[in-house]
């Protein structure tokens, strides 16, 4: 079962015939955590040739129904108009030039990519990608949707990190890819070690532009990946800092491997729009972006071999593993390709405080990480549950951002490259071992943490290098029930809010002449506290979670109720709260905002009260039920069934009433 969020989809991979570098080994890896028999050779003795009969004709095998072009096309491309930029997958990387051809016949923008890719990027209308989905050479045709940073000492110690480096592995011969927001390549953190750099940032929709040096959408070499070029910056606010802080973790002169080689890859565009980002500017990711990134990885051929890449992102949230959905499948061949060649993929689980992982942590080849405290308690905001192979240290965790400073971040994205960084440290200490033995080999020597999730018992280890490299004994499980959660009476998310609810105003009849402005978001990465190395650091701000209305009883609220919370300064709610909440429905659905963009205050009001026709009630109805869901008084169940009625391209009158009916049944 899967619930799609924000900015963030699958990302599918086509793979490319794999050339390794010298040290790759050649032989696929076996999934992690799954032993593999070995057979022993049997002599055959010497006998007679016997004449054998001929053995029958076996019957070729069913052929597959060919998908026609509406199958191909996925499911709301376009049907509410206007152009959509989307990701035409191909039979044959050699085809580009003819389906190109095609598109342009059908009025089908072609914008640029490489010819050597399975993959090619257009901009059209639904109508005309149908036409364009015809096309035998065209195995599907899909949204090239948004990914943004998922949202961000003591650490070291509690993981072991500083007895291994004690004992002289530090990751000198190992390298860690981190493809993220880019890197400040002068930072003291980084010095002599960073290996190659690369760019892919896609910039053909309108109001977007590329963070490569060059302006281009690619830069490969130099400092391709540099985080601090003028489109990183908004007013004194650098965004692409995000990328720095998670390579400081993993391989930063203070982070887990402070040896270790860095491959840094910036992925992201700047975004200028308002309506999508909450504020004047924002950082996205193309899932194309994305594919050349990873591809790049898979073929690079360094000084040192790559332990692991670093993915602190994250997309539609999962509650099993998403292997055979079409967002998962062609992502996780390339996750096993990676794997092939000794080269682990750690991604960050989210920081939805969600049983389950969000899209890729949720390919069962991934290492899914979740984050701990500094206590060894599961840290409030942290997805969890049997997806997640490890927790790792990700509250107030100090690593590099740009200009030469560190800052205390908080979230999976800090987790995650502990991970990456301790696979480095694991493959300097065992380098003939495959990179499955040594992820089983973290999870086996793992701190247990025994907690309950979907209403089972969980065992979830949390990262030990002490005991996976430095010979300490595993440590005893740590008991986590009842599941952590925010402190009871408090809905907002950031802790330092202390203005307290405010009295409930009574609710409003007609909408306010003048529609609400919107509210800016916080910035895409959650800068808590930027402080120069020699100053002293400040509590972190709490990351982005969902609500817990409902243990401290509160009820569902109505779409009128929801109308008062998001008018500016009339309800309970703090307009930071609410802003969270609209992030995470929009992580969590594929109306929001693919079709309808609520990601303001001014405009989640303007959709929440909508009449003007049958998409407009059901957009209000769905927007109500999944409000409800990040406060925390909410299933999702009966949101599947209504937006697959929404995303149709020709939902009749009818149907459309019966999935708003439905939905505004839950909320009661």
């Amino acid at each position: 079962m899967r619930f799609r969020p924000l900015f963030v989809t699958s990302i599918a991979l086509a793979l490319l015939p794999l050339a390794g570098p010298a040290y790759a080994d050649p032989t696929p890896a076996p999934t992690p955590g799954v032993t593999q028999p070995v057979t022993p050779p049997v002599t055959q003795p010497v006998t007679q040739p016997v004449t054998q009969p001929a053995p029958e004709e076996t019957p070729p095998p069913p052929q597959e129904t060919p998908k026609t072009p509406e199958e191909k096309v996925e499911e709301g491309l376009g049907v509410d108009g206007g152009t959509e930029r989307a990701i035409v997958e191909l039979t044959d990387p050699a085809q580009h030039a003819p389906v190109a051809t095609r598109a342009a016949a059908e009025s089908v923008d072609v914008l640029p990519q490489p010819q050597d890719q399975s993959f090619m990027v257009v901009e059209g209308t639904a109508a005309e990608l149908a036409k364009l989905a015809a096309d035998p050479r065209v195995s599907s045709i899909h949204r090239d949707r948004l990914y943004s940073p998922a949202e961000v000492t003591p650490n070291l110690s509690l993981i072991g990190a500083d007895q291994v480096h004690q004992g002289g592995n530090t990751g000198a011969n190992q390298a860690v890819a981190v493809i993220d927001t880019g890197i400040d390549v002068d930072h003291p953190w980084f010095q002599g070690r960073i290996l190659a750099q690369a760019c892919f940032s896609a910039t053909e929709d309108a109001g977007v532009e590329s963070l490569c040096p060059n302006n281009q959408p690619e830069q490969v070499g130099g400092d391709a990946a540099s985080a601090t070029t003028p489109k990183c910056l908004l007013g004194s606010v650098n965004m692409c800092d995000h990328g720095s802080h998670v390579a400081g973790i993993a391989a930063g002169t203070g982070g887990v491997a402070p040896g270790a080689g860095i491959v840094a890859v910036q992925v992201f565009s700047r975004i200028n729009d308002e309506d999508l980002c909450g504020e004047a500017a924002c950082l996205m990711a193309y899932e194309s972006s994305l594919r050349r990134a990873l591809e790049y990885v898979r073929d690079l051929n360094v000084a040192k071999p790559i332990a692991a890449v670093n993915l602190s992102l994250g997309g539609w949230l999962y509650d099993t593993n998403c292997d055979t959905e079409p967002e998962g499948a062609v992502f996780k061949e390339t996750i096993d390709a990676l794997l092939a060649k000794n080269i682990a993929t750690v991604v960050a689980a989210g920081n939805e405080y969600y049983e389950g992982v969000a899209h890729p942590a949720c390919v069962s080849t991934a290492v899914a990480v979740g984050a701990n405290d500094n206590e060894d308690r599961i840290a409030d905001f942290s997805n969890r549950g049997p997806l997640l192979d490890l927790f790792a240290p990700g509250v107030d965790i100090t690593s590099a951002v740009p200009d030469d400073a560190t800052a205390a971040y908080s979230g999976t994205s800090m987790s995650t490259p502990h991970v990456a960084g301790a696979l480095a440290l694991m493959r300097e200490a065992n380098p003939a071992a495959p990179m499955t033995e040594l992820i089983e080999k973290l999870k086996t020597t793992g701190r247990p943490y025994v907690y309950e999730a979907a209403g089972a018992q969980v065992t979830t280890p949390r990262l030990d290098l002490a005991a996976a490299i430095a010979g300490a004994t595993t440590q005893p499980p740590v008991s986590q029930s009842p599941a952590p959660e925010p402190p009871p009476g408090e809905l907002e998310p950031n802790p330092t809010d202390s203005s307290g609810p405010t009295p409930q105003p009574e609710e409003p009849g007609d909408q306010p002449s003048t529609p609400p402005s919107p509210v800016p978001l916080p910035t895409v990465t959650v800068t808590v506290t930027v402080t120069q190395t020699a100053a002293p650091a400040a509590p972190a701000a709490a990351v982005c979670t969902r609500g817990t209305a409902a243990g401290n009883g509160a009820t569902k609220l109505s779409a009128k109720k929801w109308a008062v919370e998001l008018h500016r300064s009339s309800g309970k709610l703090s307009d930071e709260t609410l802003t969270c909440y609209l992030k995470l429905v929009a992580k969590s659905s594929k109306v929001f905002p693919e079709l309808t963009k609520a990601s303001s205050l001014g405009k989640a009001y303007r959709v929440i009260r909508g009449t003007s026709s049958g998409k407009a009630k059901l957009d209000g109805a769905l927007l109500t039920a999944w409000l409800n869901w990040a406060h925390g008084t909410n299933g999702t169940k009966a949101l599947t069934a209504a937006e697959k009625v929404r995303l149709s391209s020709k939902p009749s009158a009818t149907a459309l009433k019966k999935a708003t009916t439905n939905i505004l049944k839950t909320v009661k």
